[in-house]
């Protein structure tokens, strides 16, 4: 990464970016992810991100719309710029675990037209009803998490 995320801060963006990578995300994904965290300006363009990669535009875009889609970037006003800008979405890791994560609806939404398809008695429904359940059972669960990390980050 070249830019405004230099030196150390690249080298740490870069083995975070790897470590994303092992856990299962999109290799260029996490490395526009990374490069969002790491910058030292508060938006960056496509543009920015592609020359600091050196990965082209549609990959770029690409993974601009999946970590927009979980919630972790948002695009921003730029007055007086003729191109979007964005940034690393305030509360994102927050965000990423709550019903905002448009993941997590369309992983509900997949499970019930599963079930209409097959029906939840056959073994099939009792998988995708499992799925729906999980995502069901965390979307109720996880607004009280977030509100205690948000209380707990209150306090300090």
């Amino acid at each position: 990464m070249k830019g405004r995320v230099m030196g150390d801060s690249m080298e740490a963006a870069e083995r975070l970016a790897l470590t994303l990578t092992t856990g299962g995300m999109q290799r260029m994904t996490a490395r526009v992810m990374c490069a969002l965290l790491f910058a030292e300006q508060e938006t960056v363009t496509a543009g920015e991100l592609s020359e600091w990669l050196t990965i082209s535009p549609g990959t770029v875009s690409t993974a601009i719309k999946s970590l927009t889609s979980v919630g972790l970037i948002e695009r921003v006003p730029a007055p007086g710029s003729r191109r979007e800008h964005f940034r690393f979405r305030p509360g994102a890791w927050a965000i990423l675990m709550s019903s905002q994560n448009e993941v997590v609806k369309v992983m509900q939404e997949a499970a019930n037209e599963g079930i209409d398809a097959v029906g939840e008695d056959s073994i099939a429904g009792q998988r995708l009803a499992e799925m729906r359940d999980f995502y069901t059972y965390l979307m109720n669960e996880l607004p009280a998490v977030i509100d205690r990390w948000h209380a707990q980050r209150e306090t300090r």
